[in-house]
């Protein structure tokens, strides 16, 4: 159980363990960071990561100096926007599929019918 609650807090909080990552992880850190911020914006599912104070804290350790600035900004554009993509073509994918269906949570209502 104290494995569950650790790593719960540790995707909640990945912000606040972002210079144990880096001093940990050193190079690796980077990629890490790309997996956050693509599964943030990217992936339905995962909405609740911590990507803008990510972000902050990321922007700090570059200005301290333990992260590289540059590499940093394009590891973050590209990752928001491969991310940004992969969640349109989801939706573009799934989106009629699941409307299509008869669920109680999804209000048909509110469908925009393409002409």
């Amino acid at each position: 159980m104290e494995y569950i609650k650790w790593f719960i807090d540790f995707v909640l909080h990945i912000d606040k363990h972002l210079f144990e990552i880096v001093k940990d992880y050193d190079t690796w850190s980077y990629l890490i960071l790309f997996t956050i911020i693509f599964c943030e914006t990217g992936l339905v599912v995962t909405p609740f990561l911590p990507g803008d104070s990510l972000l902050f804290a990321a922007g700090a350790i570059a200005a301290a100096g333990s992260l590289s600035y540059p590499v940093l900004v394009i590891i973050v554009l590209v990752a928001a926007f491969m991310g940004d993509n992969t969640n349109y073509f989801i939706g573009r994918f799934l989106g009629k599929k699941i409307y299509e269906k008869d669920y109680k949570l999804i209000k048909k209502d509110y469908i925009i019918k393409n002409p």
